[in-house]
């Protein structure tokens, strides 16, 4: 019954005030998880389509393109790549000429690739967005109203989000400044609960779970989702363990990029008719299915300002459509992973890459370890800082160069370790494994 109230009362009556489609939105996208892998097909045809037409036409940074034929996807190969160097320093080009830059939202990227990004968009394109995100939650079972944890970079929050944490009976915690006190009070609230999902930040996840691991509170959650930065499999492993369900994990922006997520496969689901993704080599070209690349991601449904072939500093493969589970809850096309960013990559001296979880699949098992971080200055080797735990003696670090020495495969790269009493976090807050200085 409170569902019904929220979706048929309160969230109409929210969007006609704040000139939104919230739940419009909402509704949209549950239509659309029933679509045949033909229909989703051809809707994203039609809006890939749709965007590029418009796009020539209105933005004058690509004014001087002509569209030939009838393929939006050939189309689509004549747009440049988007760096966020173009969106930072030239924004005003990328805009259309339908829209004033006063009049839209700005949303801003996390800057953990070393340039923050700024992206326009109106309120309809919002909706989309915060559309989606609440139906990825949906995804995990959850359904609006039921109680739900939620952590995130917003300390103060406005009138409309603190309305929307009283509606959706939401409990909103700050990320990435989880006191002891906070913890306990928020373990206190969920102790010998079964009613709550969580969503939030997989770092923040990570240390609420450790928490209640070390601490020996019985929490048991109807659902975790996992946003923002990378779900390493450690931290799933930890989350699964304290709170005793499935961990569901996303994948997005803040750009207002909604990429793809969980929900019954160990792959991600693409949202094919919001974004088309796009793996390539370093020279931009495609790679095939399967193979890793960097991924261009074109949003489908963006008009104030078109992301067209925006590389996100992501590296990712696309399952191979053989590989498909011939049993699954959607049509949509599938993410098999994201490895991480393009700077998580170790470059040995044979050019062979070493990805984050190559570290991190060591790293876990160490439980001497408390926290540690890569840096590679040049290609002659690696430098591992790192802070220590109870029970460390050298016999630790001979043991993590033994294992990385089954990847490495060469004595010659040099190994060393930089013992350190904090790592910090990224500008954006975010835990940072690999740093690549090359």
């Amino acid at each position: 019954m409170y569902r019904l109230f929220i979706e048929h009362i309160i969230l109409p009556i929210g969007d006609f005030f704040n000139k939104s489609s919230y739940i419009k939105q909402l509704k949209y996208w549950r239509i659309v998880d029933r679509l045949s892998v033909l229909e989703l097909q051809k809707l994203q045809e039609n809006n890939l389509k749709k965007l590029l037409l418009h796009t020539v036409k209105n933005v004058s940074k690509y004014q001087d393109i002509k569209l030939k034929g009838d393929d939006p996807y050939s189309w689509l190969q004549q747009f440049p790549v988007l760096m966020k160097e173009d969106i930072r320093n030239n924004s005003d080009a990328l805009i259309s000429s339908e829209e004033k830059k006063e009049n839209l939202i700005t949303y801003s990227s996390s800057g953990s690739s070393g340039v923050q990004s700024t992206v326009f968009m109106n309120k309809q394109e919002q909706s989309i967005i915060r559309g989606i995100l609440t139906h990825w939650w949906e995804w995990s079972n959850y359904q609006i109203g039921k109680p739900i944890v939620q952590t995130g970079m917003t300390v103060e929050r406005s009138v409309i989000k603190t309305l929307k944490d009283f509606f959706f009976r939401t409990k909103y915690i700050n990320a990435f400044s989880l006191s002891e006190e906070q913890l306990k009070s928020l373990c206190n609230d969920l102790n010998h609960t079964k009613k709550y999902h969580l969503s939030g930040y997989a770092s923040s996840l990570n240390i609420i779970a450790e928490y209640v691991l070390e601490k020996g509170y019985n929490i048991k959650l109807q659902s975790v989702i996992s946003l923002g930065d990378k779900l390493f499999s450690y931290y799933k492993k930890n989350i699964e363990k304290a709170f005793s369900c499935s961990v569901y994990d996303t994948y997005g922006s803040n750009e207002g990029l909604m990429i793809a997520a969980q929900k019954d496969l160990d792959y991600m689901y693409i949202l094919s008719p919001h974004v088309f993704v796009e793996v390539v080599d370093d020279m931009n070209n495609p790679v095939k299915n399967g193979e890793m690349g960097h991924l261009l991601i074109t949003r489908l449904d963006g008009f104030s300002m078109p992301i067209i072939r925006y590389k996100l500093g992501d590296l990712g493969i696309l399952l191979p459509k053989e590989k498909y589970p011939k049993n699954r809850a959607f049509n949509y096309p599938l993410l098999q992973q994201i490895v991480g960013r393009e700077t998580d990559v170790i470059i040995l001296k044979d050019d062979k890459k070493l990805t984050v979880h190559s570290f991190t699949g060591i790293f876990e098992f160490v439980s001497e370890i408390k926290q540690f971080k890569v840096v590679q200055n040049d290609r002659k080797g690696i430098v591992i800082e790192y802070i220590k735990s109870d029970g460390f003696t050298i016999k630790t670090l001979e043991t993590i160069t033994f294992e990385l020495q089954k990847h490495i495969q060469d004595t010659s790269f040099k190994i060393d370790y930089k013992e350190v009493k904090n790592i910090p976090p990224t500008k954006s807050g975010k835990p940072q494994i690999v740093e690549s200085n090359l």
